[in-house]
């Protein structure tokens, strides 16, 4: 039985289709400018008096989320960063709450969305429950470090007490292993779902980032434009839709930067699609925010209208 499993697991890990299951990607030089223009004029919706978009990343120690800011900073500074702390540990290596900026080109200037990083998700240990609530409404001060011993209070230095929208944040990407999905500890899944169902009830929107793709199927490793053609890499989004409770439009697969030593033209194109749907997925956001603005507005119009009559 057990060979029989490797072997499938084989099978599908070199089996490439004819036609892909995602379509209307070309691979070209073309389309990595458009994407990279695309992200790098991106502007929150007017109306908000918001400058930059914040996108959380969250996901269990060794998912790649610093690796995934890396790799978009790579892509914009024209050459390979480690900017954010990465790699593999057993506890997480990022231990503080990081809003990093990716900057247009070297010393350019900050493009108008944030990518937040902070302690992986564990076992034993990460983030509480009370912590992700203050984490999602934007209590937490840059560059808090987080103490497993000391949770996070009102009473905590720097606490932001009265957030704005700019401290919130408008999307989360959850940053999940592709080659580890089927072995997530059932403790951390536990407290996935716990953080899904506080950002639920904020109308936040979520996705996944499905890293490693190149581990799970031979295929991309050698050339990441076969990954929507491989068997290995769309069972494993279905897998993850399912699990997450997601639709699969919301898994993107990528491959971050880790020992590459120059850029990639299919890594970068496959980074920056994800990253431009995460961009739209916040506009969603800031459309329903919008909304209640305005409808606030107009309540507040009508009621000085009946004073002043």
């Amino acid at each position: 039985m057990e060979e029989l499993r490797e072997e499938e697991a084989l099978r599908k890990e070199t089996q490439i289709a004819e036609k892909p299951w995602l379509r209307n990607v070309d691979w070209s030089t073309k389309l990595e400018e458009q994407l990279k223009d695309k992200v790098a004029s991106y502007k929150p919706l007017s109306g908000l008096n918001l400058k930059q978009a914040m996108i959380l990343l969250v996901g269990q120690v060794g998912a790649g989320k610093s690796s995934y800011f890396n790799t978009i900073n790579s892509i914009f500074r024209g050459q390979i960063s480690i900017q954010a702390n990465a790699g593999s540990a057993e506890k997480s290596l990022t231990t503080s709450f990081r809003k990093y900026q990716v900057r247009d080109g070297y010393a350019g200037k900050p493009l108008n969305f944030r990518l937040c990083d902070t302690r992986g998700l564990e076992e034993d240990e990460g983030l509480e429950d009370q912590e992700i609530g203050y984490l999602l409404d934007g209590h937490v001060p840059e560059k808090y470090k987080f103490n497993p011993s000391v949770p996070l209070t009102t009473d905590t230095i720097g606490f932001v007490k009265i957030p704005t929208l700019a401290d919130q944040m408008h999307c989360v990407a959850f940053v999940l292993d592709a080659s580890t999905v089927d072995v997530i500890p059932v403790k951390v899944v536990e407290r996935i779902k716990a953080m899904q169902t506080r950002i639920n009830q904020r109308g936040i929107p979520q996705a996944v980032l499905l890293t490693n793709i190149d581990r799970i199927c031979e295929a991309t490793s050698d050339d990441v434009s076969k990954v929507f053609y491989s068997a290995a890499v769309k069972e494993c989004v279905e897998r993850v839709s399912m699990m997450m409770g997601i639709p699969q439009t919301q898994v993107f697969p990528v491959k971050n930067y880790h020992r590459e030593a120059d850029l990639d033209q299919n890594i970068n194109i496959l980074s920056l699609k994800s990253l431009s749907r995460l961009l739209n997925f916040v506009d969603d956001f800031l459309y329903n925010k919008l909304d209640e603005v305005e409808a606030e507005n107009e309540s507040t119009s009508k009621v000085k209208s009946r004073i002043s009559e």
